[in-house]
């Protein structure tokens, strides 16, 4: 057990700074072949950010454990809304002045709703996957036409240039890159493996592990990069790394295990996860979008989506029921569960 701990201490560890070497190599080669700045932080530092989400549901379901995989990619946009942005506006409130983010609600509420009704069959196929993946490069390009169309005097475009890496030698970027590629796989692996041992340990659902240890750990980027992100008064990159996340979560992360380990899901996801994610999403549009003004999330809104996300961490806790192994295997990490 404490070797499992360790695991996933380390993994979530060499998570995180896998992550921030990924992203500052992958954003000094876009740099070096052109590319605008704007163009960099809403796409390649966006899906930088969810590079530990991807990376660990596609360990997951290459192991089985697709229930982590799917847990994982709707528990870090419920932890990134209720907790990350809840606390952030806890320490900070939170202005929102951008247009850019103004036109990026809708398109995060439409990748929500279409997610949803792809998996109302209870079962998440290779169909599915394959049109998450088409919805990820639509959102991209709408993504860039929406960078190419901001104006100079949008808020976001100043704080995004200011978090932009510094210029670096193509050739420090490409070991950057290739050091943090590198981490992330090991850690997703050794991170997997941990979460995945514990679970059979206790006996809950790879579901549940998903929804809450791994989620939380993978999120942890985006964590720290809104808390940071509000102390220096950039709250429109705060709020935009959240809604960047968790579409690359919905249309990156969950695509990977209808593509490698397609099948039916727990029925849990459609009458308890999937309603919490879309009631936080709408929240946030809410509460931040700003109808007729700026929008703002202020310590009292931070304080009902932080309660929200506690309350929604103790329905998962009660639903933890121990699970049984059919049969043995040799190989723990595939032991058929039931629904959590």
């Amino acid at each position: 057990m404490l070797l499992d701990i360790a695991a996933i201490i380390t993994g979530f560890t060499l998570l995180v700074w896998g992550a921030d070497r990924f992203v500052i190599g992958a954003s000094g080669i876009a740099s070096n072949l052109g590319l605008p700045p704007m163009i960099i932080g809403l796409t390649i530092v966006g899906f930088g950010t969810s590079a530990p989400e991807i990376l660990v549901s596609g360990m997951a379901a290459m192991q089985g454990n697709s229930g982590l995989a799917i847990g994982n990619a709707l528990g870090s946009n419920i932890a990134n809304i209720g907790l990350i942005l809840g606390v952030t506006a806890l320490i900070a409130p939170l202005n929102v002045q951008s247009q850019t983010l103004r036109r990026e609600y809708p398109i995060l509420l439409a990748v929500c709703i279409g997610t949803l009704l792809l998996m109302l069959d209870g079962t998440l196929g290779r169909i599915d996957g394959l049109i998450l993946i088409a919805g990820l490069v639509a959102m991209l390009i709408a993504m860039v036409k929406i960078g190419k169309r901001s104006l100079a005097s949008d808020p976001i475009t100043a704080e995004i240039l200011d978090e932009l890496p510094e210029a670096m030698s193509t050739g420090k970027a490409i070991f950057n890159f290739s050091l943090g590629l590198a981490l992330l796989l090991f850690s997703s692996r050794i991170l997997v493996w941990g979460a995945v041992n514990i679970a059979t340990a206790y006996g809950v659902s790879d579901l549940v592990i998903g929804l809450t240890i791994v989620a939380l750990g993978t999120s942890l980027p985006e964590l720290a990069a809104s808390i940071a992100s509000a102390l220096k008064k950039e709250h429109d990159i705060a709020i935009g790394n959240v809604i960047g996340s968790n579409m690359y979560n919905l249309l990156a992360v969950l695509a990977v295990p209808g593509l490698i380990a397609p099948g039916p899901f727990d029925p849990l996801v459609l009458t308890r996860d999937m309603p919490m994610m879309l009631g936080l999403t709408l929240a946030l549009f809410i509460i931040s979008y700003g109808f007729g003004g700026a929008g703002r999330i202020n310590r009292f809104e931070g304080t009902l989506l932080v309660l929200a996300f506690v309350a929604y961490q103790g329905v998962l806790f009660m639903h933890s029921e121990p699970v049984t192994a059919a049969e043995p295997t040799t190989n723990p990490q595939t032991i058929e569960r039931q629904p959590s």
